[in-house]
């Protein structure tokens, strides 16, 4: 493996074996010849349904196309220079002079090839990478279920802000999650196909057939597609673009959960935890490290795929009805999937083994209690009619860093500012007494956002 270009077949393939033979039996070169060959098989069905050939030689043409290999197809390529001709010449070798003329015939190279792509990437999306998103979804339920009552200081800029919980913390990644899983879905249900010919426009096949139009739909369905509502010799390249975003959208959520967690994990920090294997190391140098390389490797993934949807969208454009520019580009795409359903499987493995330092949370939110009581002073002051109400608290914060005690007690020592407090009631004097409590309605909204995606996971089954 140490030969191969790519670390999607050295490193990340030694790293999870299963599922990269998974992804490499759908998303493979010789998987795309093998899916070249289905459509080839469904053009001919319906050829035979059409009675433009008969039906046995549509099961001797889907016999031959069963049995080409990709390696035989790669041999003729090297001798005719065009993918699509050399599969076709393996597949008329193989069947009767009767049969011959029906191989491919009304379908330009493109009618193939971009519905051949539809179905790889539609299995893909289908059969793997969907399925783990909804695992990852489950799983991060759960935990945010779990800690929806675990005390945590909310931050912003970095810095200690108010009190949330360790579960609202990660609702905020099922709830995105969730949407692009829905906009994944669409995406991949809204995939195309196309029998359209040459140049888009049925020349060929309304040569033979009174209705060409309604062919392409009967093929394509044959393949559980749909045709593009326009082709030119490609088809709309919308369609895919638009999986290929939510795809790279939803690994941004990953990289986004992942740099939230890891940096939760320094040391000055340390609310959660890695597992740590026993013989693992994290320094070369320094034995005690513990460094959160797999949050830092799921982040750094994204760093390789993210930029390629500029290319994604650079190929969007082709001249006329097509040209080449998107030839060798295009075939990049599939790395993109591959990473991606990588990706998500190592979130899933190591996020299921994630250690929650409850004590720790309470610690740092318990460091800055007694200025995190300001907003809520602030807050009451203001509806009590304090006509200056943040600039009185802002001053109060200072002096509290300096000489210590609470917000509270520092604010009932000013005359004019106790008058507005008088009349506080049990539960507002609780949120400035107790600052961990000010937690407002995070755990009400973890759940019913929890609740949410339950129904929706519950509703797939």
């Amino acid at each position: 493996m140490f030969d191969n270009l790519s670390p999607l077949d050295s490193r990340y393939r030694a790293d999870n074996p299963a599922l990269w033979k998974t992804l490499s039996a759908i998303l493979s070169e010789d998987a795309y010849v093998q899916y070249c060959l289905q459509v080839e098989t469904a053009l001919v069905k319906a050829l035979a349904d059409e009675g433009l050939c008969t039906i046995a030689a549509a099961e001797e043409i889907q016999k031959a196309c069963e049995s080409v290999d990709s390696k035989e197809v790669q041999a003729e390529e090297e001798k005719t220079k065009h993918n699509i001709r050399a599969l076709v010449n393996c597949v008329q070798r193989r069947v009767s002079d009767d049969a011959k003329p029906f191989v491919h015939l009304t379908a330009t190279s493109v009618d193939i090839m971009d519905t051949a792509r539809s179905l790889q990437v539609r299995d893909a999306v289908d059969q793997i990478i969907l399925p783990q998103l909804r695992e990852l979804l489950q799983l991060w339920i759960s935990i945010a279920e779990r800690e929806a009552d675990t005390p945590q200081v909310g931050r912003t800029h970095g810095q200690h802000g108010v009190p949330i919980t360790f579960g609202f913390a990660l609702s905020e990644y099922v709830s995105r999650m969730g949407g692009r899983i829905k906009a994944l879905e669409q995406a991949c249900a809204n995939l195309r196909g196309k029998m359209a010919g040459a140049v888009g426009s049925y020349n060929a096949s309304s040569l033979l057939l009174p209705d060409p139009i309604a062919f392409e739909v009967r093929v394509l369905d044959k393949l559980g597609l749909r045709p593009a509502d326009h082709a030119t010799q490609m088809v709309e390249p919308e369609y895919l673009n638009d999986l290929l975003h939510a795809v790279i959208t939803a690994f941004g959520v990953l990289a986004n959960f992942a740099d939230d967690i890891r940096h939760l994990q320094r040391t000055e920090i340390s609310e959660v935890g890695e597992e740590f294997a026993a013989s693992q190391v994290g320094s070369s140098t320094m034995p005690h490290k513990r460094n959160p390389w797999n949050y830092e490797n799921i982040k750094s993934m994204w760093k390789t795929f993210m930029p390629r949807m500029m290319t994604v969208y650079m190929d969007q454009i082709s001249e006329h009805q097509r040209d080449l520019s998107n030839s060798a580009s295009g075939r990049f795409a599939m790395e993109m999937l591959a990473g991606f359903s990588l990706t998500t499987a190592r979130t899933i493995r190591v996020t299921s083994k994630l250690a929650v330092h409850r004590e720790q949370m309470k610690k740092n939110l318990e460091s800055t209690a007694a200025l995190t009581a300001a907003e809520p002073l602030y807050i009451l002051l203001a509806a009590k009619g304090h006509p200056n109400a943040h600039e009185f608290v802002r001053s109060l914060t200072l002096q509290v860093q300096q000489r210590g005690g609470s917000l509270l007690d520092a604010a009932l020592q000013d005359p004019d500012a106790r008058q507005y407090l008088e009349h506080m009631t049990d539960f507002q004097r609780r949120q400035l007494e107790d600052p961990a409590s000010y937690q407002g309605a995070a755990r009400e909204k973890t759940l019913a956002v929890c609740r949410q995606w339950k129904t929706y996971l519950e509703g797939l089954t």
